[in-house]
């Protein structure tokens, strides 16, 4: 059919149903998180069954159970067949526990009411400096999660698998050096560190976090024996000295611009002249095009008060740390490595 010479290209024929279904989006999330929950991924991994068989199987309602999943076939999370048999989808296979690249835990992060709550208070958001959730739940995120201990581990455990498909590729992009030594500062449980020494045999590291995520670290096993380290510390105050690349994976966009400058020149200090800073996080591109770095921008400004970045905005502000941008390297997953020199 002709396009509408008022509708641009690619516009939705039906704008009205196009705009609810967008500010339902809160439905999907809820619907993701009921598949989640229940481990409706790792019932399909043997084949397809039907929403009678996945309702015996999970202990939940079997007509309720079959809406939702209906509804996520309309996302390609699941598929329906003729017989009404639901089948595990590339887009679904993520969501299953028992696999080593399983994103279950982001996503029970990511729709808790951790998150839930403070993007609701978007609208009240914008007109406020700061982030939504300190004023929500009485502290600002990192403070609560050293208050609560569950929450810590589901923040955590979510991180960790968020960050498992960036990790591997980063190392897998990046030019390590041979020998050296790589610090990971605020490295959480090490995925990145562990991931750059394995591809590199030679290189030893330093895992530089607080207490709880260095409690959990992914380093131990014969194969990186020997060739790292944990230190616990505050990133804003001093970061170790001595190493060859330092990186900051997840760092910086988790805080307003001072608070950045203030890690990169612990940083800077910590570091001999010519050393790279690796940073990883979205490098937000122009125009309108989706970008999951967008997404994740607001869900920053919401939670931490932190902030995406363009690359002139990386620039200007390494500039101010002390280093000098050099390149910016594009990666399989969202985030692209900003690489920067000290000087």
């Amino acid at each position: 059919m002709a396009t509408s010479p008022n509708r641009p290209t690619g516009e939705p024929r039906d704008l009205t149903a196009h705009l609810m279904d967008q500010a339902m989006g809160h439905v999907f999330s809820a619907a993701l998180r009921t598949a989640a929950h229940h481990r409706i991924a790792d019932q399909l991994a043997e084949g397809p069954r039907t929403a009678e068989q996945l309702a015996a199987a999970t202990g939940t309602h079997a007509p309720h159970l079959r809406r939702v999943l209906r509804y996520l076939a309309t996302r390609g999370i699941f598929r329906e067949d003729t017989a009404g048999a639901y089948h595990l989808t590339p887009a679904a296979a993520p969501l299953r526990t028992d696999t080593p690249d399983s994103l279950h835990p982001a996503v029970m992060m990511l729709t808790d009411e951790l998150f839930l709550r403070t993007t609701a208070a978007i609208p009240e958001s914008v007109r406020h400096d700061g982030a939504s959730f300190e004023r929500l739940f009485g502290a600002p995120l990192f403070e609560h999660l050293l208050s609560d201990p569950a929450a810590r581990r589901l923040f955590d455990d979510g991180m960790s698998s968020l960050s498992a498909p960036v990790d591997e590729a980063v190392a897998a992009v990046y030019p390590f050096p041979g020998t050296g030594t790589v610090v990971d500062v605020g490295g959480g449980r090490g995925g990145l560190l562990r991931a750059a020494l394995r591809r590199h045999p030679q290189l030893t590291g330093v895992l530089f976090d607080q207490a709880p995520p260095l409690a959990h670290h992914l380093l131990d096993g014969d194969e990186l024996k020997g060739r790292w380290r944990t230190q616990e510390g505050d990133f804003f105050a001093s970061v170790p000295e001595g190493g060859d690349v330092y990186v900051l994976k997840h760092v910086l966009h988790d805080w307003p611009d001072e608070a950045c400058l203030r890690i990169l020149r612990a940083c800077h200090r910590a570091m001999a002249a010519g050393r790279r800073l690796l940073v990883i996080d979205a490098v937000l591109p122009p125009g309108n095009a989706p970008h999951f770095g967008k997404t994740l921008d607001v869900a920053m400004m919401t939670v931490v008060d932190g902030q995406e970045r363009t690359s002139e905005e990386f620039a200007t502000l390494l500039s101010a740390g002390g280093f000098r941008l050099t390149r910016v390297l594009p990666t399989p997953a969202f985030p692209s490595i900003v690489e920067a020199v000290a000087e």
